[in-house]
């Protein structure tokens, strides 16, 4: 290995991430930084200060840390989640040997784990029924907040996260003027220049409608609620705080605040002692087994649309996903309740 230049973890991590700017979307960027974190402890820790040194047997090693939660402040993995650790920690060592800090095919000695159909994707999502009652609360004791707007836009729309943070008073259309939309409507633009890149870029740029019902709610919000700021490119954000447009994770904080039973004043169901639970700590919240986050609000908006059924298309449309996308990560039906519909188009013959 003497042929390899000496690379720090930490330098390491920075030159992969520079060098996929130009690649992927910033949320998942950000989604790369924090898995590869988990890494560069991990070398601290075994007091790897040099990339040139790592083995396959090394990297086996960090599979069961990082599976087994060995780490100060880690928590034991689910399949599912480890499968998408270590194939970031698989592409940024392809990326080191390209560079030659490690040996070139280090990244094909990672192994990742085999998962069966049950455990591709997160069963993880928010029911229809539970939505309505949050919402319900939030009208009444919350009404017209960025945290109820959040939810009642993310569940009216179905947007995911980054839809929602990058909209601006511009693309909000209260009063149906739009030519070719017949009421409010809101518009979701890929802007990646100015910070607020969209998941499938540019394909993901459309209008949806919006009820009379969250016109006015967003009439209310933008007069007593919304803070009169521009973000740092000089935007209207639509949801702000008092710096400007909210960083992503203040928009998935809202959620997993409002899907706690215990904020909405309910019993805990998990039989937690409200005065000792963690969870109750707004950056602990993830904690709580009810907290939920966009990702499962747009699940369940999927799965009311299924159940409604409003045809593929029109969902595909407005969530901007594709048929394979929905079936795979968004739909929550069970098969009993597919099997019943399915039998509604069909003959008894």
């Amino acid at each position: 290995m003497s042929d390899l230049d000496p690379l720090s973890p930490e330098e390491g991590v920075r030159l992969y991430l520079d060098a996929k700017k130009d690649d992927l979307a910033a949320e998942t960027l950000k989604s790369q930084e924090y898995r590869l974190n988990a890494f560069v402890q991990w070398c601290n820790e075994e007091g790897i200060e040099n990339l040139n040194e790592l083995s396959g047997r090394d990297v086996y090693a960090y599979r069961v840390w990082r599976r087994e939660g060995q780490g100060e402040g880690r928590e034991s993995v689910a399949p599912i989640t480890l499968r998408g650790q270590l194939a970031t920690a698989r592409a940024f060592l392809r990326f080191c040997g390209d560079i030659e800090a490690v040996p070139p095919d280090l990244y094909d000695r990672v192994p990742l784990p085999t998962l069966s159909n049950g455990e591709e994707v997160s069963d993880s999502t928010l029911d229809p029924d539970h939505v309505a009652a949050i919402l319900d609360y939030l009208s009444q004791f919350k009404y017209a907040t960025r945290d109820h707007l959040i939810v009642l836009l993310g569940w009216h729309t179905g947007a995911r996260l980054g839809g929602l943070r990058g909209l601006d008073l511009g693309d909000v259309d209260l009063d149906g003027d739009h030519p070719r939309v017949s009421g409010p409507a809101v518009h979701f633009v890929h802007r990646p220049e100015t910070g607020t890149p969209l998941k499938n870029k540019d394909k993901s740029t459309r209008w949806n409608r919006i009820s009379e019902y969250v016109a006015e709610v967003i009439r209310d919000y933008l007069k007593e609620t919304r803070d009169d700021v521009t973000d740092e490119y000089g935007r209207e954000p639509l949801f702000t705080t008092r710096n400007g447009r909210p960083v992503p994770s203040t928009i998935r904080e809202s959620l997993y605040r409002v899907t706690r039973p215990c904020w909405r004043n309910e019993p805990c169901p998990h039989d937690r002692d409200i005065e000792d639970c963690e969870a109750t700590n707004i950056q602990k919240a993830t904690r709580c087994p009810s907290s939920r986050s966009p990702h499962d609000l747009r699940s369940g908006r999927v799965t009311f649309y299924r159940r409604q059924n409003v045809p593929r298309r029109i969902v595909e449309d407005r969530l901007n996903a594709s048929e394979n996308i929905l079936d795979k990560h968004y739909d929550r039906r069970s098969e009993p309740e597919k099997a019943e519909q399915r039998s509604e188009y069909l003959p008894d013959f």
